[in-house]
């Protein structure tokens, strides 16, 4: 019998005595790569972020707690940036390419006088191509947009980050992509809620690793694994601070939260294992066994009471 046109309950091709359904049938169905189109170019009056004219990351001090003006320059940065998301992610349809929705994200940005903060991150031997990441089934994160086109039933993560008036606005969502299975719309609604949990645990005068008990807990209680290689980050006038905020419970995360700090809170959560692989391209990761996943993420500001969102979704 082909291996594409097994059943779901056939008895797996491989002799592990599995279903095919409970063994193989994500590998079949793996998202592959597809061709990756130039970078877009972004115009000379955009200030850009200081990673994108040096070619390399310098990371230098930050203070974890902001100045009011920083804050208030996050405030917008992060609006702008949820708006990006919320609108591209609205957009999508079945048979859409993950490069257009890469195209659609560019020119809002630009747009907004902003820069798309993923476009030439990194180091010069591989800067990230694209101006967000779009993360499709079973990758984890970071996933390049390419030719690939979108499917019925597929689910997709949007990654947008906004570099503008000097600051970084980083949010992220997870979208159905036409009619998708109860497992996969259980998923989602998960992740959401494990991302909630999360920003909920967020209070003064506690440690950051309440934000990852809080996560792992009702994660592990729905059967579903939290992703241990990526973690959130401080953010601010870098995209990416020293300060990391991990998504299950680790005693080591003991820095006490204090008002005016500044961090991302973006959990993936999978169907099955934690343990995840990276592609050749150095940032594609997808899950070990090839079983779905969602994340959800936004940048988030410590305040006397609580917190503050940075990036919330549109009204």
């Amino acid at each position: 019998m082909s291996m594409t046109k097994m059943k779901a309950n056939d008895p797996c091709w491989c002799g592990s005595g599995k279903k095919f359904k409970r063994c193989h049938k994500e590998a079949i169905d793996a998202v592959r790569p597809g061709v990756i189109s130039p970078m877009r170019p972004v115009p000379e009056e955009i200030a850009r972020p200081e990673y994108v004219t040096l070619g390399y990351v310098r990371h230098h001090p930050e203070p974890l707690v902001k100045s009011a003006d920083v804050i208030e320059r996050m405030r917008r940065a992060g609006m702008e940036a949820a708006d990006v998301l919320h609108t591209v992610g609205a957009a999508i349809v079945p048979g859409m390419t993950t490069d257009e929705i890469d195209e659609m994200a560019h020119e809002m940005a630009i747009a907004k006088g902003a820069y798309p903060s993923p476009l030439g991150y990194g180091g010069p031997d591989n800067p990230y191509p694209k101006s967000l990441c779009t993360s499709v089934n079973e990758v984890v994160c970071h996933g390049i947009p390419d030719s690939r086109a979108l499917r019925d039933g597929d689910i997709v993560n949007l990654d947008v980050t906004l570099y503008l008036d000097g600051v970084h606005g980083d949010t992220n969502a997870t979208f159905a992509v036409g009619q998708i299975d109860q497992a996969s719309r259980r998923l989602i609604d998960v992740t959401r809620e494990c991302t909630d949990l999360g920003i909920g645990a967020v209070r003064p005068g506690r440690p950051i690793s309440d934000i990852g008990r809080a996560i792992e807990d009702h994660a592990t209680a729905h059967g579903y694994g939290v992703i241990r290689d990526f973690v959130g980050h401080g953010i601010g006038e870098q995209f990416h601070t020293d300060l990391h905020i991990p998504h299950y419970y680790t005693s080591a995360a003991d820095t006490v939260m204090e008002p005016g700090m500044t961090f991302t809170i973006e959990p993936m959560i999978s169907m099955g294992t934690w343990r995840q692989v990276m592609w050749d391209d150095g940032w594609t990761s997808v899950t070990a066994d090839l079983r779905r996943t969602a994340q959800f993420e936004h940048t988030l500001l410590v305040t006397d009471g609580g917190v503050e969102i940075l990036t919330p979704p549109p009204s």
